[in-house]
């Protein structure tokens, strides 16, 4: 028996009890869809403020440093709530799912969201520790942050065109 089917015949009751409730389906597919709106509204709209923000004065840049720090927890609460129910999305069709190539490009996706988050935090963490006087230091960080607010909105949308593509072509 292969790794693969030990699995499959592991999430099976899973499979069975979600295959038979469309209550279940729809609480499933509406976390992960209310995840993806919330955690993905909230960090594409501080990513808009964050560009918007860029080369303005230090007061602006300061409250927008504090704003992106409020954002942060709801933001990796919806992430995990996404990682969780799309677990339970993959369980349920747990053959298709992994021998597709779809779902595989939008796990890496996945991926650097959140490795693109990491560095966001490491880099406001950075503006908090920088000095005021050390404006090359301040501009070189800022700019680090406009370059991953632009790639966390082309991330978040690309992994959702990735997720509707899975849907349609599982």
């Amino acid at each position: 028996m292969t790794i693969l089917q030990q699995v499959v015949d592991i999430v099976a009751p899973w499979k069975q009890r979600y295959d038979d409730s469309t209550n279940l389906q729809t609480a499933v597919v509406a976390v992960h869809l209310t995840a993806l709106l919330v955690g993905g509204g909230l960090a594409i709209a501080a990513d808009r403020a964050t560009l918007r923000v860029g080369g303005r004065d230090g007061d602006a840049r300061a409250r927008q440093l504090d704003e992106i720090g409020n954002v942060h927890r709801p933001v990796l609460i919806a992430l995990a709530a996404l990682f969780v129910s799309g677990l339970a999305l993959t369980a349920a069709d747990l053959e298709t799912y992994i021998a597709s190539p779809v779902y595989w490009i939008k796990f890496g996706f996945i991926v650097l969201l959140l490795a693109n988050g990491v560095i966001m935090t490491r880099t406001e963490q950075a503006l908090h520790r920088a000095s005021a006087g050390d404006t090359s230091r301040l501009d070189a960080l800022w700019r680090r942050m406009r370059f991953n607010a632009w790639s966390s909105v082309a991330l978040w949308i690309t992994t959702l065109v990735l997720g509707t593509a899975l849907v349609n072509n599982a």
